[in-house]
């Protein structure tokens, strides 16, 4: 199956692509590179979610999350390329996780955009290298923001 059949096989519906806030691209295609600037969580009505993990946001709420910002990301892919099938790999991806100070499970958090990529591209390409990292802080006190980075299909 592609993976734009992949990704109707889950139900989910793709949020508005987001408009950039400040002075830089939302995508950019070196070679056969796909550079996804960093997302936060759009929902489908185009509002963002918002809070701390650990404090405002449980963990379960944060992964959530984490797959909105995952699904926001595929919306970009979309506009841009016009259609999922255009991906052949996800390369890597980094998340960043607002959170307390001691919050610890940031790479369970991540897993929800990480799930839903290896839903869409399978277990072998959708899966690719990452890190999971905590902040202080993010814009507008988004929970997550993930930048990635993919391999165009031939």
């Amino acid at each position: 199956m592609t993976p734009t059949q992949n990704f109707e096989q889950l139900n989910l519906q793709l949020p508005p692509a987001p408009a950039p806030k400040g002075v830089y691209k939302p995508l950019l295609i070196v070679g056969n590179l796909v550079y996804v600037s960093g997302h936060g969580p759009v929902q489908t009505n185009g509002e963002l979610i918002f809070g701390k993990v650990g404090d405002e946001i449980d963990t379960e709420e944060a992964k959530m999350a984490a797959q909105q910002v995952g699904l926001t990301i595929l919306s970009t892919l979309v506009t841009n390329l016009g259609s999922l099938d255009k991906i052949k790999r996800v390369v890597k991806v980094l998340g960043m996780v607002n959170a307390t100070p001691d919050f610890g499970p940031h790479p369970f958090v991540i897993n929800g955009c990480s799930e839903l990529f290896a839903n869409v591209w399978g277990p072998e390409n959708g899966v690719g290298v990452r890190s999971a990292v905590g902040m202080g802080s993010l814009p507008e006190n988004i929970p997550v923001e993930i930048e990635a980075i993919f391999e165009l299909a031939d």
